[in-house]
C-alpha cells in the first residue's frame, strides 16, 4: 500500500507548504471515461481513400479510467470522477469495481450518449482518432464531488471541460491537496494560452507527449520546453519508444524506453505511464525510479493491450 511522504520537487518543504494526510486514498483523477471502438487497419487511411477493416471491437476506455486502473494495478488506492452516458455497459463498471477503484464521483448523465473515441491502429504503432465527447462536452454542467476532492493528497486533472478542470483546481487547492495537470491531446484544440496559465498556476506537476508538452511551449510562449519549469516545477516528457525526460529545478532526468516483446496496443500507455509513476511517486522512490516504474508499467500495457493478468505480488519498480 502506498504512503503518505511528503513530496517536494526541486524546492524546499517550507515552500510547499504540504499538510500531513491520513486519507483513504492515494490518488483522484479527474477526467474521461470512454467507449474506445477500436478499428483494426492494415493501413491507416489516406485522403480521399478507402481502408478495410480486418476487426473491430469496443474496449473500455479513456484517459481518466486508464490512468486510474493502471494506479489502482500497481497498488495506489485510486479514485475516479468522470461522467459517462446511461449506455455505459454495465461490464464495464463491474471492470472498475473488481479493480478496486472508487467511484463515489463516478456520474451517469441522463438522455446523453457516453463519450466515446473512434481509434484506428495499424499493428505496427500507427493509429489516428476521432472522439465524441458526449457528457464530457463543454456545455454540459458539471457537478463537483465536494467530499471526495478532499480524501486524497494528490489530484491528477486530465481530460475534460477547462472550466470544470478550474473549478475542481480551485477546491483541491483550497482543501490543501496537491494537483498534477496533463490535458493530453485535448491541450490541441480545447486550451488557449492563458488558460492554460491558469490550469498551471500552483500546480506541481506538468503531464504530456512530446507533441503535447510542444504545444503548451508554444501557448506559454516560452522558447523550450524545458523553460514550462519556470510555471510549474516537475514537467515529465514522454517520448513513446525513447523513453521519458523530466525537467525539476534540480535539473533534467533521462529514462530510457524498454523495448516491448510483443506490440497489442499502443492506446493507453502513455495513461500507464501516470499509473505506474504514481506508484513509485507517493510511495515515496526518487524521480527517477518513479520515472523506470511509469515505463516498465507503458510497456506491460502495450504487450498484453491493458491491464496486465494478476499473478501474485506485483511490483512495477
Amino acid at each position: 500500500m502506498a504512503s503518505h511522504r511528503s513530496r517536494t520537487i526541486g524546492v524546499t518543504a517550507s515552500e510547499t507548504a504540504p499538510r500531513p494526510w491520513e486519507s483513504p486514498l492515494d490518488l483522484l483523477v479527474v477526467g474521461h471515461t470512454n467507449l474506445d471502438h477500436f478499428l483494426h487497419v492494415p493501413d491507416l487511411p489516406q485522403h480521399d481513400r478507402t481502408t478495410p477493416i480486418a476487426r473491430r471491437e469496443t474496449r473500455l476506455g479513456g484517459t481518466a479510467a486508464n490512468i486510474a486502473r493502471s494506479a489502482s494495478f500497481w497498488g495506489v488506492r485510486t479514485g475516479l470522477v468522470s461522467r459517462v452516458g446511461p449506455d455505459f455497459p454495465p461490464e464495464f463498471r463491474a471492470v472498475l469495481e473488481r479493480e478496486k477503484i472508487d467511484l463515489r464521483g463516478f456520474e451517469v448523465v441522463p438522455n446523453v450518449p457516453s463519450s466515446a473515441c473512434f481509434i484506428a491502429e495499424d499493428g505496427r504503432g500507427g493509429q489516428s482518432t476521432m472522439i465524441d465527447q458526449g457528457p464530457m462536452r463543454d456545455e454540459v454542467p458539471f457537478r463537483v464531488p465536494l467530499a471526495l476532492l478532499g480524501e486524497a493528497p494528490w489530484v491528477h486533472l486530465t481530460t475534460g471541460a477547462p472550466g470544470y478542470l478550474m473549478r475542481v483546481k480551485a477546491e483541491v487547492r483550497r482543501r490543501g491537496g496537491r494537483i498534477a495537470v496533463d490535458p493530453a491531446q485535448e491541450i490541441h484544440y480545447r486550451w488557449t494560452g492563458p488558460a492554460l496559465e491558469a490550469l498551471l498556476e500552483d500546480a506541481e506537476m506538468f503531464f504530456g507527449n512530446g507533441h503535447e508538452i510542444d504545444r503548451a511551449t508554444e501557448l506559454l510562449g516560452c522558447r523550450r520546453w524545458t523553460d514550462l519549469v519556470d510555471l510549474v516545477p516537475l514537467v515529465i516528457r514522454t517520448n513513446g519508444r525513447r523513453g521519458v525526460e523530466a525537467i525539476s529545478r534540480a535539473g533534467l532526468v533521462k529514462v530510457p524506453g524498454e523495448r516491448p516483446r510483443r506490440l497489442a496496443t499502443v492506446t493507453g500507455a502513455g495513461d500507464a505511464f501516470r499509473g505506474g509513476f504514481y506508484a513509485g511517486w507517493i510511495e515515496g522512490a526518487p524521480l527517477r525510479l518513479s520515472l523506470r516504474a511509469g515505463v516498465r508499467s507503458a510497456r506491460a500495457w502495450i504487450e498484453t493491450g491493458g491491464i496486465p493478468a494478476r499473478r501474485g505480488r506485483k511490483s512495477v519498480r
